[in-house]
């Protein structure tokens, strides 16, 4: 064997364990997570009397024609009126919010204010204006493009972020790579205010103004978590899901859903849908009737990528969180398979994993068959619950590793699927300590709809 064969082979082995399953990284990262200071810089309030602060934009209707703009008040309520334009163009525009407030056992929210726009030209970058006075705030986003089977698109991924010097660095990384995630899909677990005494809300506020230097320019579609639950009956916090729903609102009507808690938005060539896995969805329950109508609605011909967000994971080799989706798993795992679902994305799990297309859809109690196998017509899962939060990285992965998981790591970072056309789809994983354009894992996607042919094989570097 030659000088250079060996280098590249001590390279390989140096780098993961191999197994017949897949990779294991023996990349560690043992540091603690630690929450930034309440007075940290990037937590900074806005200058002048009562400015707009932790401004966000979420997709505000089924096909990309409105954003929801929110944000927060706290001297007084204000006013809820955006004012907006499009790129060179002289005539602005205004639409009228809401206003909502709550409490949360000693904590009083500000003046929170949602306001839809509507109306929007597709492919188009548009200006928005919040407040009134000497304290009015501008930002900007670019509209997504008409909805097309061959549109590209691409989307950034995060989950669990929290607030620790950890998660600057995964909002930074994810802000600086060179491709550009024009949407970014959260699978849950936002603040971690639930990880203090109280729940303390304060935190909530703070997680809101950190990332607003992202989630106010691009849209973030969200998948709540178990810390977005904030159930407390010792402190008379029996409302669930209170902070969460008060602050970020999705637009579940549009998609025939009842709740906000799970909904579908389509972008560009994407049809997304978003479940809820701390809502009830056992069968005759509302988020089972309205996935199993849902998924029919789905028309590959216009969005041939069908992705699904959830919190927690289906498949998932680490022992934290371990079989915590399988019962979602079970109700739900066929319908993905019958409908070719391209690609789940959860969270929970606080380290990367993705999946090669496994199913797990045979065993009815007395057959025996209860082993995942390989199924060409079942999604790839990725678990992406890596965002940096306070609890720290997942690192008790099980062994052997598992024939369906490909390549796992305990680390944080974040995603990127770059939707290339209606048959290809690139996914880049990248690891927080590695330069912005490294991917630590990469894969092509090739669509179920149209393609049945093994895309587990992971991409060239």
């Amino acid at each position: 064997m030659g000088s250079l064969a060996l280098v590249l082979l001590f390279s390989v082995l140096n780098a993961a364990v191999l197994c017949s399953a897949g990779i294991t990284s023996n990349f560690v990262r043992v540091q603690a997570s630690i929450d930034m200071p309440l007075n940290s810089d990037v937590f900074a309030v806005p200058p002048g009397y009562n400015a707009p602060q932790q401004v966000h934009i979420t997709q505000g209707d089924h096909d990309g024609k409105a954003m929801i703009v929110s944000w927060i008040t706290t001297e007084e309520p204000g006013s809820s009126k955006v004012v907006y334009w499009a790129e060179n163009s002289k005539t602005t525009k205004e639409a009228e919010g809401i206003v909502t407030q709550y409490k949360y056992y000693n904590y009083t929210s500000g003046h929170i204010h949602h306001c839809t726009i509507r109306r929007l030209q597709p492919d188009t970058k548009y200006y928005y204006t919040v407040g009134i006075g000497n304290t009015t705030r501008t930002f900007w986003f670019h509209n997504s493009p008409a909805i097309g089977p061959d549109v590209p698109y691409t989307f950034g991924l995060i989950g669990d972020l929290g607030q620790t010097y950890d998660s600057n660095k995964t909002l930074t990384h994810y802000q600086n790579n060179p491709v550009k995630g024009q949407a970014l899909l959260y699978v849950g677990d936002l603040s971690y205010a639930d990880d203090y005494p109280y729940h303390d809300n304060r935190r909530w506020d703070t997680w809101g103004r950190f990332v607003e230097r992202s989630v106010a320019y691009q849209p973030w579609i969200w998948a709540s978590g178990n810390h977005e639950i904030d159930f407390d009956q010792e402190i008379g916090e029996t409302d669930t899901f209170k902070p969460y729903l008060h602050r970020y609102r999705t637009p579940f009507k549009a998609s025939g859903s009842t709740s906000p808690l799970w909904y579908s938005v389509r972008r560009a060539s994407a049809h997304i849908i978003v479940l809820s896995s701390y809502s009830e969805y056992g069968k005759y329950t509302p988020q089972y009737y309205w996935l199993q109508n849902e998924l029919q609605k789905v028309n590959r011909t216009e969005t041939p990528w069908l992705i699904a967000l959830m919190h927690a994971p289906w498949y998932n080799s680490n022992y934290y969180h371990y079989m915590e989706g399988e019962t979602m798993r079970v109700m739900y795992e066929s319908w993905f398979v019958q409908y070719r679902v391209d690609v789940v994305f959860a969270g929970h799990v606080h380290a990367y994993e993705r999946c090669k297309r496994f199913s797990n859809i045979a065993y009815n109690i007395t057959n025996g068959l209860c082993s995942p196998v390989k199924d060409l017509s079942a999604p790839v899962y990725i678990t992406i619950g890596d965002g940096g939060n306070i609890e720290g990285p997942a690192n008790n992965l099980t062994y052997p590793q598992p024939a369906y998981s490909a390549y796992r790591e305990a680390s944080f970072g974040h995603g990127i699927l770059d939707i290339k056309n209606k048959t290809h789809a690139y996914f880049g994983w990248h690891r927080n300590q590695d330069a912005y354009a490294v991917e630590a894992d990469s894969m092509w996607l090739l669509n179920r709809y149209w393609s049945h042919a093994d895309d587990s094989i992971p991409a060239e570097s």
